[in-house]
């Protein structure tokens, strides 16, 4: 099903979504919609030893899941459901499971034990300020700047309508394009960074399903690139290689 084939649906019975709460980081200044990538320096592009496989990709851990099997059947769009409707729903539910997780281990991450939104040892995405330059953001401020950014359009009437009679925008698609790929990034650093603190709180069940489920439903609907996934054979992003194993396991679809 393709997200950007079925926009002339029509939509019906809207109810009401309520706002989320955000996670108690830092108040966020002015900011731009979409970060860009930039590599780390030279220094750690190396590729790491065996001895520091990511835990993420350690056994058991990453066959941990609340969900057992392909999670096609949960992304497909219900009969008589409006795929815009579909997709902002889920959106928005993704939205507040990922700041709720991050609610929890925020006090571990800090401009000081994260001082670059980092996805791997070589791999530091930076934000797009409102003067169009790429800046290095410390983690917990990247991640306030997307949440903010994201909670504020699902606010908007004119990006979100949840009352009956009013139509998504046509810039609905590459809006939610920008939102997955910034949700991605949150996925990629929690992922690279406070993966033991999630295996502390006996949450790597919820927290792989929920990141499986985001890249199924991503990949359903054209939302979300392969590339922003993997990285560059310079640059990878750390949980392109969960993408892979949960291929071979059939857990995702290629």
């Amino acid at each position: 099903m393709s997200f950007f084939n079925s926009l002339g649906r029509s939509m019906t019975g809207r109810q009401q979504r309520p706002g989320p709460k955000r996670s108690p980081t830092p108040t966020s200044g002015t900011f731009g919609s979409d970060g860009q990538i930039a590599p780390a320096s030279p220094a750690s592009t190396s590729p790491a030893p065996a001895i520091n496989k990511p835990l993420y990709l350690c056994s058991p851990f990453v066959d941990a899941a609340l969900v057992k099997g392909n999670f096609k059947t949960i992304v497909m769009l219900p009969k008589y459901v409006d795929v815009n409707e579909w997709v902002a729903t889920n959106i928005f539910d993704f939205y507040q499971n990922i700041n709720m997780f991050y609610g929890i281990i925020t006090e571990c991450c800090t401009q000081q034990s994260c001082p670059s939104m980092a996805a791997s040892p070589s791999l530091n995405y930076t934000w797009i300020n409102q003067d169009r330059k790429s800046v290095q953001l410390p983690a917990p401020t990247y991640i306030d700047y997307v949440m903010t950014w994201v909670q504020n359009l699902m606010d908007d009437e004119t990006v979100f309508p949840t009352k009956a009679g009013r139509d998504f925008p046509p810039a609905f698609p590459s809006t939610i394009k920008h939102v997955y790929r910034q949700l991605l990034r949150v996925f990629a650093h929690i992922y690279h960074a406070h993966y033991p603190q999630i295996l502390h709180l006996r949450s790597e069940p919820h927290f792989n399903s929920l990141f499986a489920h985001f890249l199924a439903f991503g990949r359903e609907y054209e939302l979300l690139d392969i590339k922003d996934v993997k990285g560059t054979a310079n640059s990878p992003v750390g949980i392109g290689a969960l993408w892979e194993r949960w291929k071979e396991n059939g857990i995702l679809e290629g």
